[in-house]
């Protein structure tokens, strides 16, 4: 009896002391990980977080009720750049600059046409990342403006001949178009963003001389036009911190 207490306390020893050893090792490895682990990057760059581009819009004039126009797909020419900073591994804020393709595809039954209005954009905007920022999952939103610098009209009947036109600086749509996001960005970086433009895609005030019955006469194209754009972006979250760094992100 003696001998088998005994025994079962020189297990329950021998196992409290492997307990031991193995938190102490645990401790120790933790450590290890916490005194190598990288800190918070506070100011660095990375890309815009634009690349291709799905684009929709509500829109209206004036014979016909709000609608959703035709989904647009869009990956030529969306870039820029991104400027960080972290105030630890799960709040950032960033800004910087980008251009955009965008626009709305307008399709009349009526008379079995289609018109495209698309418009080359420069922009700025302003977001806040919270989540796990060092490993690329985090959710984002804010806001931006953007400056549209190249527009393009083009229209055309099924089976018949297309007319199109673009104009730099053009007065056809407004000067500065805010707008505001929310998304997302999934480890190893994959991005997806939500933006809406509250205000008006058109210069409802926009006016050109045509001919009515050999008489030339001012109009305006775009009187009762109302659209608001809605694009869905999708991109890559990398950024530019050295080869080291890179690596850093795909080991993960």
């Amino acid at each position: 009896m003696r001998l088998r207490i005994t025994l079962c306390l020189l297990l329950f020893l021998n196992l409290l002391s492997e307990a031991g050893y193995a938190q102490a090792d645990s401790l120790d490895i933790d450590r290890i990980e916490e005194k190598f682990e990288p800190k918070p990057h506070k100011f660095y760059w990375s890309n815009a977080l634009d690349a291709a581009i799905f684009s929709t819009s509500t829109y209206s004039y004036p014979g016909k009720s709000s609608q959703l126009s035709t989904l647009r797909f869009s990956y030529f020419f969306n870039f820029g750049f991104n400027f960080n900073y972290d105030f630890s591994n799960h709040v950032g804020l960033y800004t910087g600059a980008g251009i955009k393709n965008i626009g709305y595809i307008e399709k009349i039954k009526a008379s079995d046409s289609t018109i495209k209005r698309r418009v080359y954009t420069i922009g700025v905007p302003l977001g806040i990342k919270i989540g796990n920022i060092k490993r690329r999952n985090y959710v984002m939103l804010g806001g931006g403006l953007d400056v549209p610098f190249n527009y393009k009209e083009k229209g055309f009947i099924k089976r018949g001949n297309k007319e199109k036109f673009n104009e730099w600086f053009s007065d056809r749509t407004p000067l500065l178009m805010p707008y505001v996001f929310v998304g997302g960005s999934f480890s190893p970086g994959i991005s997806v963003k939500l933006q809406y433009y509250p205000g008006n895609f058109m210069n409802t005030d926009y006016q050109e001389n045509m001919m009515v019955n050999g008489v030339p006469v001012m109009v305006k194209p775009y009187a009762g036009y109302n659209v608001n754009l809605v694009l869905l972006s999708l991109g890559m979250d990398i950024h530019y911190k050295g080869k080291s760094k890179m690596k850093h992100l795909f080991n993960k």
